[in-house]
């Protein structure tokens, strides 16, 4: 027996991909020959949000993690189709201001789903069109690393909810209200070679784009953009441990420079990423 909190998410992924019984993990979506592309994320009550939520947050967040995931694959969103798993006893006014948050982010919903369930949960699929998706496959020795913004405000709001500490809505609202970064999504998706968002920790993403490509990714963690005020929450390494949703490039240098955003590191010959910390990031099942 191998349970999944010693299997982990990846390695899961992995052993499923080598029975073959999933494809397409060279990219944050499924990728149609059409230009079509189409992502799906899940979030749960008591593992992403809280059991008494701010319903317009818990929808607004569904949408906005969906949607990062077309900015990785350089994407124009078409709509959103969502599932709302719900305890009958929730007030149907939480329910109106769930789908108020879905719909905040100006994408559409376009079809769906409701049903039963005793613990609330949402599913939400982004549907959108790409005229090229790097994906993670791409990178190679020379590559420099780019982000699109900084890191640490949204694990750091979090940290502060959990711990009741005032004085730092702004990073709360991180947390709650995370970043999609269509717009840079689209423009880098022109000449990068690899392309993903930040959503696990940079260092774990950063690994995903290394295993796939064959490469080694360098991160300078004195090069990393840090969000404002995270030090004043706690000495912890609010940087690695994701959520934030920014965007990490594999380009040129040339294109790096170019495309204006902080450079944070390298591709190298060999495998794995560095700095090496195997507890920094998110895991769906070692948590």
């Amino acid at each position: 027996m191998r349970p999944l909190s010693n299997l982990g998410e990846d390695e899961l992924l992995a052993e499923l991909e080598r029975r073959g019984l999933i494809t397409g993990l060279d990219a944050e979506g499924a990728v149609f020959p059409d230009g079509r592309v189409v992502t799906q994320d899940t979030v749960v009550a008591g593992v992403h949000f809280s059991i008494d939520p701010p319903w317009r947050e818990v929808g607004y967040k569904a949408a906005a993690v969906n949607l990062s995931d077309l900015a990785a694959m350089g994407a124009e969103p078409d709509g959103l189709v969502v599932t709302a798993a719900l305890p009958a006893e929730v007030d149907a006014e939480a329910v109106v201001e769930l789908y108020a948050g879905l719909n905040e982010p100006g994408v559409p919903i376009l079809a769906g789903d409701t049903t039963s369930s005793q613990v609330p949960m949402l599913t939400v699929t982004a549907l959108g069109r790409s005229e090229r998706v790097p994906g993670r496959a791409g990178a190679l020795p020379g590559d420099e690393l780019v982000v699109t913004g900084p890191l640490g405000a949204a694990a750091a709001g979090f940290y502060a909810m959990a711990y009741r500490l005032s004085g730092f809505q702004e990073l709360v609202e991180r947390q709650l209200r995370p970043v999609f970064r269509l717009n840079e999504g689209r423009r880098l998706a022109r000449t990068a070679h690899a392309l993903i968002d930040i959503s696990d920790g940079i260092l774990r993403d950063a690994a995903r784009i290394a295993k796939r490509s064959g490469v080694r990714l360098v991160i300078d963690p004195e090069a990393v953009p840090r969000a404002e005020g995270i030090d004043r929450v706690a000495d912890l390494p609010f940087w690695t441990m994701g959520e934030d949703y920014e965007l990490l490039a594999a380009l040129t240098p040339e294109d790096a420079r170019a495309s204006g955003f902080p450079v944070v590191g390298r591709v190298e010959a060999g495998a794995g990423v560095e700095p090496d910390l195997p507890s920094a990031g998110w895991d769906a099942f070692r948590r």
